[in-house]
C-alpha cells in the first residue's frame, strides 16, 4: 500500500498517462536482482530506488577503489575499501527510505545463483564478464525471470531486454565469451546505459511501453546516435534451444 509521503515522492511520475497508485503498487511489490554495483549497477540502482522498486538485491564481491570513482557514482572518496553492495545501500538509503535492501557481498556462480536471485521479477546484468553474465544467462532461461543486459566501453554500449523463450537469450547472440579485458570507459556512458537498464525494468514491472524484446540498442557516444538491430531466437543455442523444442 503506497503511503501518503510515497505519494508525494512520487507524484511526477503517478502524474503520467495511465501511471497512477495501480502502477506504483507494481514497482513497490516487486523485486529486483542487480548484478554488480559498479558503472552500469549505479544510475540502474540509482534510478530503481527513486522509481520506488520495492526491493532491491545487489550483489558484488568487489570493494570500493579510487579507479572505479570516473564512474561508479554509489561511491565516493571516503568509501575506499568499503565493500561496494554497503557503500551502496548506504547511498541508496538516503535517496529512498522506502525501499527494502539485501546486500550480497558475494561472486555469483553456478552454484548460488538461483538462491541468490529467489524469486526476483527482473534481473539487471550490470556486470564486466561475460563468464558470470553467462551463468545469470542460464538462470534467466531456466526460471523465465526476464534479464536486462547492458554493456559498456569508451564511448559506447548496447542494451537488450531477454526473455526466452518470447527472446533469444544471451548465449543466441554471444555464444562464445570474449577475451576478458579491461575497457576503457568514459563515466557518462555507463550512466546512460544504466539508465536505460533501470527504465526497461521499470516498463517491464509496470506493463507500460515497449521494452527491447528482440532488439538490441547500440549507443555512440561519441558520433551521438542510437541504433537498432533484430536478434532473433537461435534454435539450435545450448541454453535456450531446448526449451523452444518443448
Amino acid at each position: 500500500m503506497i503511503l501518503n509521503n510515497e505519494i508525494q515522492r512520487y507524484a511526477r511520475q503517478l502524474s503520467l498517462q495511465n501511471w497512477g497508485i495501480a502502477a506504483q503498487d507494481k514497482l513497490k511489490n516487486a523485486t529486483a536482482f542487480v548484478a554488480g554495483a559498479g558503472g552500469l549497477g549505479s544510475p540502474a540502482l540509482m534510478y530503481l530506488a527513486a522509481a520506488g522498486v520495492g526491493t532491491l538485491v545487489l550483489c558484488d564481491f568487489d570493494s570500493v577503489e579510487l579507479t572505479n570513482l570516473n564512474r561508479q557514482v554509489l561511491h565516493s572518496e571516503r568509501k575506499i575499501g568499503m565493500p561496494k553492495v554497503d557503500s551502496a545501500v548506504e547511498t541508496l538509503r538516503d535517496l529512498n527510505p522506502h525501499i527494502r535492501f539485501h546486500a550480497v557481498a558475494t561472486k555469483i556462480t553456478s552454484a548460488n545463483a538461483e538462491t541468490l536471485a529467489g524469486d526476483a521479477d527482473v534481473i539487471i546484468d550490470c556486470l564486466d564478464n561475460f563468464d558470470t553474465r553467462h551463468v545469470l544467462n542460464t538462470l534467466s532461461v531456466a526460471k523465465s525471470i526476464p534479464m536486462v543486459h547492458a554493456g559498456v566501453s569508451g564511448f559506447q554500449g548496447q542494451i537488450t531486454f531477454l526473455h526466452p523463450p518470447e527472446t533469444a537469450c544471451l548465449a543466441c547472440f554471444y555464444p562464445q565469451k570474449p577475451e576478458k579485458q579491461s575497457a576503457p570507459i568514459l563515466g557518462a556512458t555507463a550512466g546512460i546505459l544504466g539508465a536505460l537498464q533501470s527504465m526497461e525494468a521499470i516498463k517491464h514491472i509496470t506493463g507500460m511501453g515497449d521494452t527491447l524484446k528482440n532488439r538490441l540498442l547500440f549507443f555512440d557516444g561519441f558520433g551521438m546516435n542510437f541504433s537498432t538491430i533484430t536478434i532473433a531466437p537461435n534454435p539450435k543455442c545450448r541454453v535456450c534451444g531446448k526449451m523452444r523444442k518443448k
